[in-house]
């Protein structure tokens, strides 16, 4: 670059200098003389910064009776608010109500009991059973009851061999499938050992101590291989046996905090509700099944029998059907009278017992024979395939069903009323009954089903409990009743139910 266009730059710099000094006047001058955008800034001579007291100030000022004064009064309020505060907790904590200590619970407390008695119709055998085991899951049930699964000629005991699995039902391999399998779902195993299933007399009818010597002997082999409990039927027989203390004490025995409880599990028929609390004493068994409700068909029979029985309940197992290892269909002849008796069962107090395909309303079978289970209920027809409307409409109700099963089964492991609490009967008649289950300061719940023909008014009625009473209504938590749905408020003065209407109400606890 020459020098000569050096200078031009330099000038032009300067000229846009000069240009930014003009004032914004048009190229005039501005009024008063004064270049516009100017600011006037009046710079004090001497700048005066606040730099605080020193520690010799702070000191001398801190000394002066004011302030002295003052830091005790605000040390005094500090003192006397936290002391306030510390007494106020103590008063809330000391006036607060108590909890109530949770009682003992086994897992066989802790939700149903899903009865898988014959594995050929549930499933082809050991190994269907493992491979439906997801889906057994989903029904929220604690434990299996399989079987039983061994070798024996109907009435007779010379080929009775407990330790070995009818060929039909699948190999030794295969219940460790499902043991191993159903244990990583969080679910046990009870394999039901009655001796002679086949014939009249669980027991046979010879020396009952050579058989339950057979069984125990068998148990323990079982027990070894990882099952969680021995259900054993016609358990009046088997108890009354010199020999039942030792089956007792290889089933029940060893047991310690670290180790997963086995259950001895009995069943019995035709026994009063009497001599049903008298067998469970008497026997020592951790789960006593009985066909009392199969037995007395009034609500005021079987109110008697579980107010007889409540203070066991953690040693009793209900079902409809379930000690004959019968479907609750075979009593619950309709749609609606099985969801009722779900809803009865899972709300008694005591350990609900299913057999398989109670939780889609399967149909018992013909005579002895076991009804086929039914799968793929969940998939609809394809788009365009011809429908069978009846086929298509049962298919529906089974899906129906099993959500309300599952809801019931969710319900009542979460809540404390229906998994553990105190009972107290409210009313019965000769077709309903009605029982509240209350739990500490848990929501309380109210069943009410009427499994007659005709509908029917339930006077709700508590009688005198210290501490407990009832409120005015009452919230719809579950119902068949298409006049009483989910979230309706009710009064408790009287209920009315439908035919073969069942309701399942909740109310808070209030202190």
């Amino acid at each position: 670059m020459s020098e000569d266009t050096e200078v031009d730059m330099k000038e032009v710099e300067l000229s846009e200098v000069d240009l930014e000094k003009q004032p914004m006047t048009g190229g005039g001058p501005a009024a008063g003389g004064e270049n516009n955008g100017g600011a006037n800034l009046m710079v004090p001579e001497d700048e005066v910064t606040f730099t605080g007291l020193s520690k010799e100030e702070l000191m001398k000022v801190a000394g002066t009776p004011g302030w002295v004064r003052t830091r005790w009064v605000l040390l005094v309020l500090f003192w006397l608010v936290w002391v306030g505060m510390l007494a106020g907790a103590i008063v809330i904590i000391v006036r607060a109500p108590r909890c109530k200590p949770i009682p003992e619970m086994n897992w066989w407390n802790e939700g149903p009991l899903y009865q898988i008695s014959d594995l050929l119709a549930f499933s082809d055998g050991l190994k269907g059973v493992e491979a439906k085991l997801g889906e057994i899951k989903q029904l929220k049930v604690k434990g299996l009851v399989l079987g039983p699964l061994h070798t024996v000629q109907t009435d007779n005991p010379n080929a009775l061999l407990l330790d070995q699995i009818d060929p039909t039902q699948g190999k030794k391999e295969d219940l460790t499938a499902v043991l191993e399998k159903a244990h990583k779902k969080g679910m046990s195993v009870v394999l039901d050992m009655t001796p002679n299933y086949h014939g009249n007399a669980p027991w046979f009818s010879g020396d009952v101590g050579d058989v339950l010597e057979k069984v125990k002997a068998a148990a323990a082999h079982w027990l070894d291989l990882g099952v969680d409990g021995v259900k054993l039927s016609g358990l009046s027989v088997a108890s009354s046996s010199a020999d039942w203390p030792k089956l007792q004490a290889a089933i029940q025995g060893n047991r310690t905090e670290d180790t997963k409880k086995r259950v001895l599990m009995g069943a019995a028929e035709h026994l009063s509700a009497a001599n049903v609390s008298q067998l469970v004493s008497s026997s020592g068994v951790d789960l006593l099944l009985s066909d009392l409700l199969s037995t007395n068909n009034g609500g005021v029979e079987r109110m008697k029998a579980m107010d007889t029985l409540n203070s066991q309940h953690r040693n009793l197992a209900w079902g409809l059907g379930a000690t004959q290892q019968d479907q609750l269909s075979k009593q619950a002849l309709t749609q609606g009278l099985i969801r009722l008796y779900q809803l009865l069962l899972f709300t008694m107090p005591g350990t609900p017992v299913f057999t398989y395909g109670d939780e889609i309303g399967l149909q018992a079978g013909q005579g002895s024979e076991s009804p086929k289970m039914v799968w793929d209920i969940q998939k609809e027809p394809a788009d365009g395939a011809p429908v069978n409307e009846t086929a298509e409409a049962e298919r529906k109700e089974r899906v129906d069903i099993r959500k309300w099963f599952i809801s019931l089964s969710d319900l009542r492991g979460k809540e404390r009323s229906l998994l553990h609490g105190d009972y107290y009967s409210l009313y019965s008649s000769a077709s309903s009954l009605s029982f509240l289950r209350v739990w500490d300061q848990s929501s309380r719940y109210i069943t009410a089903v009427n499994w007659g023909g005709a509908a029917e008014k339930l006077k709700i009625k508590l009688a005198p409990t210290e501490g407990l009473e009832l409120p005015e209504t009452a919230k719809v938590e579950l119902s068949t009743d298409e006049a009483l749905k989910a979230e309706d408020t009710v009064s408790l003065d009287e209920i009315t139910l439908s035919p073969g209407g069942a309701v399942l109400l909740q109310f808070p606890y209030k202190a």
